[in-house]
């Protein structure tokens, strides 16, 4: 069992010592830190959302609407007696995280997603790598521990199926299809920059190095500047498929033997489609904010799901989750994981892989503390009876 806990001590007796934490320890002390220290259009596409960022600022607000309901006297505040582990989508994992796949990583650190690889699984959490990452499918499988590959369908089959089973044969655990992204949503803080970092080849790694997406071109990208350029327009020419439906879930499932989940489910009959065309999970979900404006807080929509497929399929949750409190809630609420988003991706750019395995220690310190002290020895004691609502 991991004893995340611990990393409160090996602070405290640093600092007998003089020594002080080289990172913040709050998600918004990592996001105030990156503010400073990041290139405006880098900052601007990691922390911007929707329009007015309503979906976002409602994302966090959410968790105000929980309270946690200690249970005392139980003997659960000792670290040895905490088991955080959990089974889920068939991996197992030391506790109930994985970070959230967030595109363009070289925009904060370079080889980001490689070095997040390598941060998750000296932690013990799982990774989900984005369709669009820095870096290659290749190269994260080759760093990462349990690690899962999120797939935005593109508008070419033969390149979808290409991408998918790249990732089966370099080690992901499953395939995660987001649902919430046919195109980008309205983003201010981008726009205010003429900021898309796609049109400049950034984020399209994987594009370019797929055999399949390459015979679809009559220059190789290397080749040239005007060849990177005609390869990057071919990429408009696929990126959002608007013509998937729950259905094709079932093909999906004859390209991989691997498990697939659905990311970007707000609606219980959205998740009973999906799980009916053979999906194992959903992903309860609103990209973080970033799509629609207005939308409904993705912890609201969390309970209904897993009432409607919590019995048939795993029941995963991110958008709005900031410390250790937050992921006890989610799961309380009917979630087996969250996938955890926009602070380590501060921490990378900070910090690089010590940044992002600082942000990573300090959320799970931060849940292990939370659920010794609430009474709660495993992820099995929580339920909705761990909860009371908020006046």
């Amino acid at each position: 069992m991991a004893n995340y806990a611990n990393f409160q001590n090996e602070i405290y007796f640093a600092g007998l010592g003089g020594a002080r934490p080289e990172f913040p320890m709050t998600a918004q002390g990592l996001e105030e830190r990156a503010a400073a220290v990041l290139s405006p259009e880098a900052f601007a596409y990691i922390a911007g959302s929707a329009s007015a960022e309503r979906t976002a600022a409602a994302n966090v607000s959410a968790f105000d609407r929980h309270r946690i309901v200690p249970r005392m006297l139980r003997g659960t505040a000792a670290a040895d007696a905490r088991d955080l582990s959990v089974e889920v989508l068939g991996t197992r994992l030391d506790a109930p995280v994985l970070t959230a796949p967030v595109g363009v990583l070289d925009l904060v650190a370079p080889r980001g997603e490689v070095l997040v690889a390598e941060a998750t699984k000296e932690v013990g959490i799982g990774m989900v790598l984005s369709t669009a990452a820095s870096s290659t499918i290749e190269e994260v499988g080759a760093a990462a521990g349990d690690w899962w590959y999120q797939l935005y369908w593109p508008a070419d089959d033969e390149v979808a199926r290409s991408f998918v089973q790249r990732a089966e044969q370099a080690g992901a655990k499953a395939i995660i299809v987001t649902a919430d992204t046919p195109g980008l949503g309205w983003r201010p803080r981008d726009l205010e920059q003429a900021h898309l970092p796609f049109l400049l080849g950034k984020g399209i790694a994987n594009y370019l190095s797929d055999p399949v997406f390459r015979s679809r071109l009559a220059t190789a990208p290397e080749e040239s500047q005007e060849a990177l350029q005609l390869a990057i327009l071919t990429w408009i020419g696929m990126f959002g498929n608007h013509s998937v439906r729950p259905a094709d879930i079932a093909r999906l499932k004859e390209w991989t033997d691997l498990p697939v989940a659905v990311k970007g489910i707000q609606h219980p009959d959205d998740a009973r489609a999906v799980v009916d065309a053979g999906a194992s999970g959903v992903v309860v979900s609103n990209h973080g904010g970033r799509q629609v404006d207005g939308g409904i807080a993705a912890l609201d929509a969390l309970a209904p799901v897993a009432a409607a497929v919590g019995d048939r399929a795993d029941v995963l949750f991110d958008s709005g989750v900031r410390s250790g409190a937050d992921v006890l809630i989610a799961l309380a609420l009917g979630a087996k994981a969250v996938l955890y988003g926009r602070p380590w991706v501060y921490g990378l750019g900070i910090g690089g892989r010590d940044g992002a395995r600082h942000a990573l220690r300090s959320l799970l310190a931060d849940f292990d503390i939370a659920m010794g002290l609430a009474g709660c020895a495993r992820i099995a004691d929580l339920g909705p009876e761990t909860l009371h609502a908020a006046p």
